[in-house]
């Protein structure tokens, strides 16, 4: 299990490095977004964490790339700005965590234990979730439809896992703030929508039956209309 950090200050990274290999992490190193995303695309890895700040190309356009070359692995996204505002920028650009600098360790360890649970084995069922042609492997992490793998970011694969626990049940955007992003749901945000385009254009758009559905005013369910 590997965790690639891509970062410029060499204290931060010492400091993370040492930490993550007392807990028996195999690390790699990118110092600019050029090199993280050449590392990035080219092996496996369990979870990028990245700067914000880096010589080379920045973390939100590294992320955005990233997305955009079907690399799903989980993104922590380190940074010193730490408004919602900033966080949203960050989650829109692809990232699935967001920590704000200066943090402790422990709390870096408890974003890196949610991140690579995926990875790792969640505590759940081993059986499919399914809808109609639709099937998610929580335990493979694999989305398949009509007999189609689907390549889904950590965030929409979470995302897709919460409507297939919950389907045939109107979910509120507040509700998904809370429990998918932590955040207190902001009406001026507009993530939740963001992320359901997203999940719709790959689930839905050359797909029939549509699926996802939107309740004008209530929320979003996951059904078949009959």
């Amino acid at each position: 299990m590997k965790i690639l950090i891509i970062e410029d200050e060499v204290k931060t990274i010492q400091s993370i490095k040492q930490g993550l290999e007392e807990h028996q992490w195999e690390v790699d190193v990118a110092y600019d977004g050029t090199m993280g995303f050449e590392l990035a695309t080219r092996s496996a890895y369990a979870l990028i964490i990245s700067d914000i700040i880096l010589p080379g190309m920045n973390g939100l356009v590294l992320c955005r790339k990233l997305r955009e070359a079907n690399v799903a692995t989980p993104i922590l996204m380190l940074t010193a700005l730490g408004t919602t505002d900033d966080k949203i920028v960050g989650l829109d650009a692809g990232a699935d965590d967001y920590l704000v600098k200066p943090f402790e360790f422990r709390e870096l360890m408890a974003r890196v234990r949610a991140l690579t649970r995926r990875n790792t084995g969640m505590a759940q069922t081993a059986n499919l979730l399914k809808i109609a042609d639709l099937e998610l492997d929580p335990d493979a992490k694999k989305v398949v439809r009509a007999g189609k793998e689907i390549a889904l970011t950590a965030k929409e694969f979470q995302l897709l896992e919460y409507f297939l626990r919950h389907q045939g049940r109107v979910i509120s955007k507040v509700e998904l703030a809370e429990r998918l992003w932590d955040l207190t749901f902001d009406t001026g945000t507009n993530i939740i929508e963001v992320y359901i385009n997203f999940l719709r254009k790959k689930i839905d758009k050359d797909f029939e039956p549509k699926l996802l559905h939107t309740q004008i005013g209530m929320g979003y369910v996951l059904k078949l209309l009959s």
